[in-house]
């Protein structure tokens, strides 16, 4: 994980839609929403973790190495996201969407900090298909990231650059991924998101 005193890890818009998604609680004294921050941020980190935070009905996420091998731990550049949404997955996923995580950041100034997560629709390592396996084209990116700033601790998703991946080699998922795309953001992908920062940072 790197460091760096950059506060923002994402990307700016140029193409397709964009999606901002939050959600926060706030302390009554900065050392409880300190420790707070810790507890969100090992959520965030524990990828294989999401769907219980978000909910039964949303995605399923399973971290992978960079070989595309199943793992139980925190998450680490250059692993995968292996994800199950509802309905028919693309063929060259073999079921799954795929994104590939860029860069973890971790940054701290004043009585800022937080942790970030970037990732990018990516070809599923397990095949030697070479297109996109995910309904966004690799233009797309989510930020997922957690931060405390004095009492208060937020989990947001930000996605950039969202547009139909309809660059595959199967016609089968050049029509999903145009059906599932189109509507991705007003729907499906907005309540993933929310349901998923909502449970991020609430409290037990």
């Amino acid at each position: 994980m790197s460091n760096t005193k950059k506060h923002h890890i994402i990307p700016p818009q140029q193409e397709g839609k964009a999606s901002d998604t939050d959600a926060k609680t706030t302390f009554d004294t900065t050392a409880k929403a300190k420790d707070f921050y810790e507890v969100a941020k090992q959520r965030l980190l524990h990828v294989n973790n999401w769907q219980k935070w978000a909910g039964a009905a949303t995605a399923s996420f399973q971290l992978t190495d960079a070989q595309g091998k199943d793992v139980d731990r925190t998450v680490q550049e250059g692993d995968y996201f292996k994800i199950d949404i509802p309905g028919p997955g693309p063929v060259t996923g073999n079921g799954y969407d795929w994104v590939h995580v860029e860069t973890i950041t971790k940054s701290s100034s004043g009585d800022t900090e937080q942790v970030a997560i970037q990732v990018r629709p990516a070809s599923n390592p397990n095949n030697e298909r070479k297109d996109v396996a995910h309904f966004f084209s690799d233009a797309a990116s989510s930020s997922f990231i957690v931060k405390r700033e004095g009492t208060t601790v937020t989990a947001a998703v930000h996605g950039r650059n969202e547009k139909p991946n309809t660059n595959t080699e199967t016609l089968v998922d050049k029509a999903r991924n145009a059906t599932i795309a189109s509507g991705a953001v007003a729907a499906f992908s907005k309540l993933q998101w929310k349901s998923l920062v909502n449970g991020l940072v609430k409290k037990e």
